[in-house]
């Protein structure tokens, strides 16, 4: 009975282990100009180029050296990992304010277009202290396309 109940153990262990491995993810564009591919392979096509440094994509796959990314506008394709790295940059979503402090009660500082890339500071619970040319503050969470 202990060896049926250790197994049960095990193997919910193990299926909850490899759930979070195939979680998605975000990275960003290390350089202003990107190839994306058709296929993961340096001999693929390349199916279009970016060319927006600090750009947030979500990491929906990956083969050897090369990730599916998939952007903000649901464009998705293959980037040799080389051209990517840890995300701090997200993308609003809709039309949002900048706030003195993190909270909706703070004086507001500007007023932020939907489309608009940030790069992001620091982030406590669902706000994070974003930086946009010379103006920096804090940006509630919600409709924001490069934080889980």
């Amino acid at each position: 009975m202990l060896r049926i109940f250790l197994s049960v153990v095990l193997i919910f262990c193990l299926k909850n282990s490899v759930l979070a491995n195939e979680q998605d993810y975000f990275l960003m564009l290390k350089y202003n100009k990107v190839n994306v591919r058709y296929g993961p392979s340096s001999d693929d096509k390349i199916k279009y180029i970016y060319k927006m440094k600090y750009l947030p994509l979500k990491i929906i796959d990956k083969k050897d050296n090369f990730r599916k990314v998939i952007d903000h506008k649901n464009n998705s394709g293959w980037i040799h990992i080389s051209q990517l790295k840890s995300i701090n940059s997200l993308i609003v979503l809709e039309d949002k304010i900048i706030f003195k402090k993190n909270t909706f009660y703070s004086k507001p500082l500007a007023r932020i277009e939907k489309g608009k890339l940030l790069l992001i500071k620091k982030c406590k619970l669902k706000w994070c202290k974003v930086k946009a040319n010379q103006l920096t503050g804090w940006l509630n969470t919600k409709n924001v396309w490069g934080i889980n």
